[in-house]
């Protein structure tokens, strides 16, 4: 019981960076009572993903790709610290799945989505020095309810602009509940972040 204790203590006192942007993968880690502060990643995204679509590279490979890129970046400067990245992509039909700009894209997206199965896949990487010392990801499928163009209309005129931060127009943690039928998988992962492995690698550590 006691080691217990000292181990739960030394996670909570262990201070890294999160290089992400992402305000729900912070709340995450912060209602874990994790200790941490998050820097800006110092790469261009959109650039390393089609770097990756054209070298033909898995896309199911791009999360744990895409962390690692964020997590060396911020590591470059900060080479004393634990650092961080992660990744969430959503694939339907096994094509990438990009953010909606718009209320009227996220409308057209939950259409698509309305009453079938995708794929949401998280992957992080945590660097110190420079160097890549873990590495995971993790899949869920998420089916969602089948919609009409009104019961679309009603739930994002609840959510508001706030959707468009959500890869799939729908938040788990908010009003997504009201339209997903069904989770198959962890749902941390769906919230952006393999925590449960993440922790496990901080208590090895």
């Amino acid at each position: 019981m006691f080691i217990t204790i000292v181990v739960i203590h030394m996670l909570l006192d262990k201070k890294f960076i999160l290089a992400s942007n992402s305000a729900s993968r912070k709340m995450l880690l912060k209602n874990a009572g994790l200790s941490f502060f998050t820097k800006k990643p110092l790469c261009d995204e959109n650039y390393i993903k089609n770097q990756l679509l054209k070298k033909n590279i898995n896309i199911e490979n791009f999360p744990k790709l895409l962390a690692k890129a964020k997590a060396l970046s911020v590591s470059k400067i900060n080479r004393k610290h634990l650092v961080v990245g992660s990744d969430t992509i959503i694939l339907f039909n096994n094509k990438l799945i990009n953010k909606a700009k718009t209320i009227e894209e996220a409308k057209k997206k939950l259409l698509k989505l309305s009453g079938k199965k995708h794929q949401i896949i998280s992957g992080a990487s945590v660097y110190f020095n420079n160097k890549q010392i873990w590495s995971y990801q993790q899949k869920s499928t998420i089916h969602l309810n089948t919609l009409s163009q009104k019961q679309i209309n009603t739930y994002l005129k609840k959510t508001g602009k706030s959707i468009l931060s959500s890869v799939g127009c729908y938040q788990v943690e908010k009003l997504g509940p009201q339209i997903i039928k069904s989770i198959n998988g962890d749902f941390f992962n769906v919230l952006g972040f393999p925590l449960f492995p993440f922790l496990t690698f901080l208590a090895k550590r």
